[in-house]
C-alpha cells in the first residue's frame, strides 16, 4: 500500500465518522454562536475596544479560530478510538507507515476544521460587514489555523489509550489555548507572564492572521504568523511521531517482515 493509498483511505474512513457523528458536530457550532450571540451581546454593551470597534466584531476573527480549533483538536478522539478498540495496531501494520497514518488523521482533522470554522465564517456578514475581497484571504487564514489545529490534537492524542483519558486532557489543553490567545480579549491588558504566554501559542498567530484577513487591527505581520503557524504545525507532526505509540510500531514492523 503506498503512503498516498493509505492517507486517501484514512481521510475517507474519518470524514465518513464525522459525518455520522451530527451531535458533535452541531455541538462544536454551537459554541460560537452562543459566544457570538449570548456572550457578544452582553459584553459589547459594557466592553470599550481601543478604536471604537464593536465587541462582536472584534471578537468575531476568534470565534472563527475557535470553531475550527475545537474541530481539529476533537476530532483527534479517532485515534484514541482506535487504540483502544485495536484498530491503530492494524493501521500501523501497513509499509505506510506511521508518517502516512498521522497525515491521513491530521488531513481529515483539518479539513472537520475547515467545515466549522468556515459556517461561522460564512455567517460573518450578519455581525459585521465582510468584503468579498476579503473571503479569499479568511480562508487561507483558516487552513493555516485547521491545520495546526489538527497537529495539536494528534500531539495530545499520541500516548493517551482511553477515551476518558482523552476528555480530560483535552479541555485542559483547548481552554488555555483559546483565553491565553487574544481571541476573546485583547492581549495588550494582560499580565505581563499570560502575554508571554500568548506570544509562545500558536492559536495567539491563527486568530491575529485572520484578523489581517478581516482588515482589524493586528499585532503581528502576516508572514510573522504564517512562520508560526507551519512552524507549529511541523513541530507538533515531529514530535507526535516520535512520541506515537513506539511499541505498537514495534509490533507492526514484525507483523509485515513475518
Amino acid at each position: 500500500m503506498s503512503a498516498l493509498s493509505a492517507i486517501h483511505g484514512i481521510v475517507a474512513r474519518d470524514l465518513t465518522r464525522a459525518s455520522r457523528q451530527t451531535g458533535r458536530l452541531l455541538g462544536g457550532l454551537a459554541r460560537p454562536f452562543m459566544w457570538l450571540l449570548l456572550v457578544g451581546t452582553g459584553y459589547g454593551a459594557i466592553a470599550r475596544l481601543e478604536g471604537g470597534i464593536p465587541y462582536q466584531a472584534f471578537v468575531l476573527p476568534g470565534i472563527i479560530v475557535m470553531a475550527a480549533l475545537f474541530g481539529g483538536m476533537l476530532t483527534a478522539i479517532a485515534t484514541v478510538y482506535d487504540r483502544e478498540f485495536g484498530m491503530l495496531r492494524l493501521m500501523l501494520a501497513s509499509p505506510a507507515g506511521v508518517p502516512a497514518v498521522l497525515a491521513g488523521r491530521a488531513l481529515a482533522a483539518a479539513l472537520v476544521a475547515m467545515l466549522q470554522g468556515g459556517i461561522v465564517l460564512a455567517c460573518a456578514p450578519f455581525f459585521t460587514p465582510l468584503p468579498a475581497s476579503a473571503v479569499g484571504a479568511a480562508v487561507g487564514a483558516l487552513a493555516l489555523g485547521s491545520i495546526a489545529s489538527a497537529t495539536l490534537g494528534l500531539l495530545v492524542a499520541a500516548r493517551l489509550r482511553s477515551v476518558e483519558n482523552f476528555a480530560g486532557v483535552i479541555n485542559v489543553v483547548l481552554f488555555p489555548l483559546l483565553f491565553v490567545s487574544g481571541a476573546l480579549y485583547p492581549t495588550a491588558g494582560m499580565p505581563a507572564a499570560l502575554r508571554a504566554l500568548a506570544r509562545v501559542n500558536p492559536v495567539t498567530y491563527a486568530v491575529d492572521l485572520m484578523r489581517h484577513a478581516l482588515g482589524q487591527p493586528v499585532e503581528f505581520s502576516a508572514g510573522r504568523d504564517v512562520a508560526v503557524l507551519l512552524g507549529a504545525t511541523a513541530i507538533a507532526f515531529t514530535l507526535t511521531a516520535l512520541l506515537f505509540d513506539p511499541e505498537q510500531r514495534f509490533v507492526g514492523k514484525t507483523t509485515t517482515r513475518a
